[in-house]
């Protein structure tokens, strides 16, 4: 009961809630001042999980109120073949494993970044993709097939601003210089290849044993009947 009683006492802390909301709006200073935003994010505590939960669960549900809401002219869209995990886990598996091999990778060459400071510098950097998108999902209602271009324009813009920004945010995080990320940029992306690789071998050898005893299992009850 007093476990209870601490939880309740804890989530009706205002305090905690200022700190969301602080942490959170400085989100909108960091995508505008990557350098010094990024650094003090990590290293002056300026930034939250709290606010990195959210800023990825809103990029997850804007992808998805993409589909749903976008006109029909721009975003062309099959519901009978969307499947929501599926859209979900286009945004989601790319960011966790880039975290998990991002970390890995530096770790092995002085980066000063921990896996719970590549997080967040991570979600921080995916603050222009709402902040985009959802202007641009309302405008899309509005605009013809010849104004589209504008949307693609901008559509491509938030994805080159969150990739900057994860750029950036690695250097900051890792005190490395510009030549040194780009190649960890590019060893991690090499690592999520492989770690693709190895998950997807790992499942299919687990598919191809499950396989293999259900089918035992059915030839011994074959042969005991």
């Amino acid at each position: 009961m007093s476990y209870l009683v601490k939880k309740a006492k804890k989530l009706l802390n205002k305090d905690l809630y200022i700190n969301f909301f602080e942490t959170l709006r400085y989100s909108l200073y960091v995508i505008f001042h990557p350098a010094d935003g990024f650094w003090d994010l990590i290293h002056a505590k300026r930034g939250s999980y709290g606010a990195a939960n959210f800023i990825l669960i809103l990029t997850l549900l804007t992808h998805v109120w993409k589909l749903q809401f976008s006109s029909f002219l721009l975003v062309e869209v099959n519901w009978e073949e969307v499947n929501l995990f599926m859209e979900f886990a286009k945004i989601l598996l790319p960011f966790i494993i880039f975290v998990i091999c991002n970390w890995g990778v530096t770790t092995l060459f002085d980066g000063k970044g921990h896996l719970g400071d590549i997080y967040k510098g991570t979600a921080y950097a995916l603050t222009p993709y709402p902040l985009v998108q959802l202007p641009m999902i309302v405008i899309s209602n509005f605009v013809t097939i010849e104004e589209g271009t504008f949307y693609t324009v901008f559509n491509s813009a938030s994805f080159m601003w969150c990739a900057i920004l994860i750029f950036m945010a690695m250097m900051m995080i890792h005190a490395y210089g510009f030549g040194k990320t780009l190649v960890f940029t590019v060893f991690t992306l090499f690592g999520m290849l492989v770690f693709i690789f190895i998950m997807l071998l790992f499942f299919s050898m687990i598919s191809q044993g499950v396989s293999y005893f259900i089918s035992l299992g059915k030839e011994v009850m074959f042969r005991l009947n």
